[in-house]
């Protein structure tokens, strides 16, 4: 399978088609992906003596060809290729731009900026009496 977790991938069949969002589980045995706030499903619960009835909602898994993976640079559904590198290892890249998918999710999202904690400079007040 060609996804990965933390993918950002569009839904292209079924209820959700269009929708987009990020993979937060893979199941490779049965190809299917799980996505954030995709697939939507409600479960509900039993009352007992102990806790009172309720209903879940959960995101059920989806098989992998119903998603495609988006373009990091475009924003566009688009199919995976695989470069060698000179290590040995594999790399997944884009169709469409021909980025690395692989390096794609270690970047900051353009518009946003990465918050950074600076030590406090605030100097304390003495009141001389």
């Amino acid at each position: 399978m060609k996804l990965k977790l933390n993918d950002k991938v569009l839904a292209i069949a079924g209820k959700d088609r269009g929708k987009s969002g990020k993979i937060i589980k893979v199941d490779h045995k049965h190809g299917r992906v799980t996505v954030e706030k995709l697939n939507m499903r409600t479960k509900h619960i039993r009352k007992t003596q102990q806790r009172a009835g309720e209903k879940i909602t959960y995101e059920a898994p989806m098989h992998a060809s119903n998603v495609m993976i988006l373009d990091p640079k475009e924003n566009k559904p688009t199919r995976i290729s695989y470069k060698k590198l000179a290590n040995g290892k594999k790399e997944r890249i884009s169709k469409i731009s021909g980025i690395s998918l692989d390096l794609a999710p270690m970047e900051a999202p353009k518009g946003e900026k990465k918050e950074t904690k600076t030590p406090s400079t605030s100097k304390k007040k003495t009141i001389k009496a």
